[in-house]
């Protein structure tokens, strides 16, 4: 039993050969990895680091790689440790993204990681959450205006990269100066946003599911407040925000759905003209394509709800001159019944099904006795006829 579901690709479990752990950010599905010759379609690899960092190398050894596997890589200087998350035909499609081509220059795939180097790996790792303590101390002590959000040492423990946020431009020359004299590590600065700082740490967004930008999300796209009014989504800053205090990126889903379906719609600031007089746009549901007025322009007052085609029609009756009795049509309208699950008849209604059940059970013993009855009632009436 063991075997048939032995680990494969660091998944351990039935798993295809494109999938794999779900422990890191950005994780991605090959596909395409059992088609045969997948691998051989091209000798460019992807490759991913610590959090979100991903690299293309190219595998000039043909080495036999497949994703999960754990490779050392050239870098500058000595070489750094990565995991394998895509082969194949699926890198090309990736390389648009980073508009990079085939035929571009990339650093090379030396070997699979060996005991030794996974040694020096973990040895550096270690020293990651230290340097980042102390590395913020020395900011703070040169009184620069950053906040060093991360640190990530090389494989080989001879580079360190300090991810940094900061809203103006930061000369950090003296502070490479010093944390290159106190690590004795080549030091490499990078500038990072609020949003990629969420997603190299990640967590739960309160929709209840992992962030979007330790996920899938690699491009971050500016999100402005006008794509929360599309939606008719309260102007909260508290509600709107992320955890990188950031507008939701989320927020740019949906919104061409919505602007689309708005045009279905009539304009806000056109005024409705029926015999029993002024209505003034309220509020809509755009989803349904319904739209509220009301008789006044500040309150809701005498509250009418009629459908975006209704509205259209009234509007072009209005300019012809003539006025509705009504907004509504005349012909009688059915009231929808309410969808909300917690609007309920009858709050009893699960104590009557338990009712019955122990009613059911109780009586189950005299069902069984009925028949026993019965049959013994058939076998005689059989022998009778027989005789």
């Amino acid at each position: 039993m063991e075997k048939r579901y032995k680990e494969n690709n660091g998944c351990a479990g039935i798993c295809c050969k494109g999938c794999g752990k779900m422990d890191a950010p950005l994780n991605t599905f090959d596909w395409l990895a059992a088609v045969p010759g997948n691998e051989e379609y091209t000798d460019i690899v992807e490759v991913q680091f610590k959090n979100t960092r991903k690299g293309y190398y190219r595998n000039s050894n043909n080495i036999p790689l497949q994703k999960g596997d754990v490779v050392a890589v050239e870098a500058s200087p000595g070489h750094d440790i990565g995991k394998v998350t895509m082969t194949g035909r699926l890198v090309l499609l990736q390389l648009k993204k980073t508009r990079l081509t085939p035929e571009s220059e990339f650093k090379r795939i030396y070997r699979k990681a060996r005991p030794v180097d996974m040694e020096k790996y973990e040895e550096a790792k270690a020293r990651e959450h230290d340097t980042m303590i102390r590395s913020r101390q020395i900011a703070k002590d040169l009184a620069l205006d950053m906040k060093i959000g991360d640190v990530e040492y090389q494989g080989d423990g001879l580079k360190a990269i300090f991810y940094y946020i900061a809203d103006n431009r930061v000369d950090f020359r003296q502070l490479i100066k010093v944390l290159a004299d106190v690590f004795k590590v080549k030091i490499e600065m990078k500038q990072i946003g609020a949003r990629q700082e969420a997603g190299r740490i990640g967590g739960i967004g309160p929709c209840g599911r992992e962030l979007c930008c330790a996920t899938f999300t690699t491009n971050f796209v500016s999100v402005s407040t006008a794509a929360a009014r599309f939606q008719d989504v309260s102007l909260n800053p508290q509600k709107l925000a992320g955890q990188c205090a950031k507008l939701k990126c989320c927020l740019n889903y949906e919104v061409d759905a919505y602007v689309e379906a708005s045009k279905r719609l009539p304009q806000r600031d056109i005024e409705l003209e029926t015999k029993d007089g002024t209505y003034y746009f309220f509020k809509c549901d755009i989803m349904r394509g319904e739209v509220t007025y009301s008789t006044d322009k500040h309150i809701p007052a005498n509250l009418v709800t009629i459908t975006g085609r209704r509205a259209f029609a009234v509007i072009e009756m209005n300019k012809r001159g003539e006025r509705p009795d009504s907004l509504n049509n005349e012909s009688v309208q059915e009231s929808k019944r309410s969808a909300d699950l917690l609007e309920q008849e009858n709050i009893n209604r699960f104590d009557s099904v338990h009712r019955n059940n122990k009613k059911r059970r109780k009586g189950g013993g005299n069902r069984n006795d009925s028949k026993k009855g019965n049959a013994k009632r058939d076998k005689e009436k059989g022998a009778s006829a027989e005789n």
